[in-house]
């Protein structure tokens, strides 16, 4: 056989693979943080897998109109790069931002706290962050007869922080800073209880961990009799039960 020509191999065809069906998705274009209110470069259109479509994504097919319609409205919570947009994460913006990112059913209440961060975990709480409010006044029963003693105790747990935003006021025509509030997110009953509180006393927040949001057993400490004071007389921090 040498010097004869070696037959032609024919390269084997490959089938390719079957398409897979898409719709086109609306999407976030860009990172979306809690607040933004949405522009049209905000968004595009992507084409998403049939198999993994879900019930409550915006198409192409079904709402040809979806990207206009959507323009004009506030995030309620972040949005990823490519993330579809749903819209029960979104709120019209007919309404201020706080109304739009408020949940259903709890009010939006702002507590004075100091410009320095020392009542607010040293200034590093930031928006969407969860906290206990402590309370910390002058306790009339246990300081009688000894002299000025101060109780702290905590009010509520697991309180959404809504904003941490400046007080601006204006004094002879001019707008001054006179200091920081802090808006949470409370229930009615809890709104009025820390309406009452910040009159009669000092509030201070302290940070929760991630981890810990959601681990409370009752968000209304002050209906437990047997939760305990801190009590500081002269200088000196102890416990105490609540009579």
């Amino acid at each position: 056989m040498s010097g004869e020509d070696k037959p032609t191999v024919q390269p084997i065809a490959v089938a390719p693979p079957p398409a897979v069906p898409v719709t086109d998705v609306l999407v976030a274009a860009a990172e979306l943080p809690m607040g933004q209110n949405i522009q049209a470069p905000d968004l595009r259109w992507q084409p998403w897998p049939n198999d993994a479509l879900s019930a409550g994504y915006i198409t192409r097919t079904s709402s040809p109109k979806g990207m206009e319609e959507i323009v004009g409205s506030i995030t309620r919570s972040n949005f990823l790069a490519g993330e579809p947009i749903r819209p029960q994460k979104l709120a019209r913006s007919d309404g201020g931002f706080l109304a739009a990112v408020l949940p259903a059913g709890m009010r939006a209440v702002a507590i004075t706290i100091d410009t320095r961060g020392s009542n607010t975990a040293g200034g590093f709480i930031l928006p969407n962050d969860h906290v206990d409010i402590i309370r910390t006044y002058r306790d009339e029963d246990v300081g009688r007869g000894n002299g000025d003693a101060q109780a702290s105790e905590t009010l509520l747990q697991d309180i959404r922080v809504l904003a941490i935003g400046q007080i601006v006021q204006e004094k002879n025509g001019n707008n001054v800073v006179t200091g920081e509030t802090a808006t949470l997110a409370l229930t009615p009953a809890q709104a009025e209880l820390v309406t009452m509180a910040q009159k009669a006393g000092q509030l201070s927040l302290s940070l929760r961990s991630l981890v810990d949001s959601g681990r409370i057993s009752d968000p209304t400490l002050e209906a437990r009799p047997e939760t305990a004071l801190t009590v500081v007389r002269f200088g000196v921090a102890k416990q105490q039960s609540r009579r």
